[in-house]
């Protein structure tokens, strides 16, 4: 089986927007854009009970030059601390259903009537949420774990307008930077990650339905009889 999203959060210069500015008012103004982009976010993380979006992501493979599209459906509700109830229904190309609770994750592939299991920190097929958890991160735990650069305002397909932040881990990381698109709201719309052999997965959120009644349940597989578990 194919690894299910490889996704997480480098160092950005702008110099076509601040084309003309001393290096001095430069990095203040950068740093400015930054903190009021990560104030927005901080709001937004608040006032987010829930989220419901269609999912789309796009994993590039650099050495084959190939990227593998999917499609599906996600429901999101923040949790104590980083922790978050994330539920991932893959439409295609595979119907695979990824949920995440209490610090656990399943992957379920309906088709195989196979379940991969185990701890949402460290399994290999539940990247899918690690780009979902800056959701769930405060702008104080992004100050401190990652150094933020503004690139630009941009406009994503769709007629979206966003402000784009490239972010990298201040300490040791399995990947290498990342990038992410935050709309007016605060609202993270797009997140990619940049791995370390220069593979990458976006991941692109539409038609969101933030604060709707969504129930813990719904976060936990019922699971078909006689399907087979994978700890991994």
């Amino acid at each position: 089986m194919k690894k299910l999203i490889p996704l997480s959060l480098a160092v950005a210069v702008l110099l076509t927007i601040f084309a003309g500015s001393s290096p001095r008012t430069v990095n203040a103004q950068g740093a400015g854009v930054v903190s009021s982009i990560l104030n927005r976010m901080e709001r937004n993380r608040r006032d987010m009970r829930s989220l419901r979006a269609a999912i789309n992501m796009e994993k590039w493979n650099n050495q084959l030059r190939e990227a593998e599209r999917s499609e599906g459906w996600l429901a999101y509700m923040p949790a104590t601390g980083r922790n978050a109830y994330v539920r991932v229904e893959w439409q295609k190309p595979r119907r695979e259903i990824l949920t995440v609770a209490d610090g656990q994750y399943q992957l379920y592939n309906q088709r195989q009537n196979v379940v991969y299991e185990g701890r949402a920190s460290g399994g290999k097929n539940t990247k899918a949420s690690s780009v979902l958890s800056y959701l769930n991160m405060s702008a104080a735990q992004i100050r401190a774990n990652f150094n933020a650069d503004y690139i630009g305002d941009e406009t994503l397909w769709g007629g979206v307008n966003t402000s784009h932040l490239k972010i990298t881990p201040k300490g040791s990381a399995s990947y290498k930077y990342a990038e992410i698109w935050v709309d007016g709201a605060g609202m993270l719309i797009q997140a990619k990650v940049v791995e370390r052999n220069d593979d990458s997965t976006t991941v692109r959120l539409l038609n969101l339905q933030k604060n709707d009644n969504i129930p813990v349940d719904h976060f936990r597989q019922q699971l078909p009889d006689g399907v087979k578990r994978v700890k991994s």
